[in-house]
């Protein structure tokens, strides 16, 4: 899938908070593909954080596990302001809180297709 194949799909500015250096520039290239604008990534939960409070975001793909701590925080942030997200994650809906469990979450390892179905439905 290309930026082509998206024409139907505004670009969107996505933030990115993922740990892993690998996962993150994956996820960098794929949006980069699908037309997106990256906002980070942000490696762990304090810089995730003040992006979530401050920047103009239209949606997050957050990981759950940031170096041993949560991305919680910054999902709670994000729905503050009312913005979209979803979890990226090995451990699927069992690594989130309740309130959280309704999300949108991308099993890792996912592949363009997945990613793009999963903005889509988090958008």
């Amino acid at each position: 899938m290309t930026k082509s194949d998206e024409t139907s799909r505004p670009a969107l500015r996505i933030l990115v908070v993922e740990d892993e250096v690998l996962i993150a520039l994956m996820l960098e290239d794929y949006l980069s593909e699908l037309g997106h604008q990256v906002i980070g990534p942000a490696m762990r939960l304090r810089p995730g954080l003040v992006i979530a409070e401050g920047e103009e975001l239209d949606l997050a793909i957050l990981d759950v596990n940031l170096a041993g701590e949560t991305s919680m925080p910054i999902a709670a942030a994000l729905m503050r302001r009312r913005i979209p997200f979803m979890f990226a994650t090995a451990y699927g809906r069992q690594g989130l809180t309740d309130e959280f469990k309704e999300r949108v979450v991308l099993q890792k390892p996912f592949t363009l297709q997945e990613l793009s179905e999963a903005i889509d439905e988090a958008a």
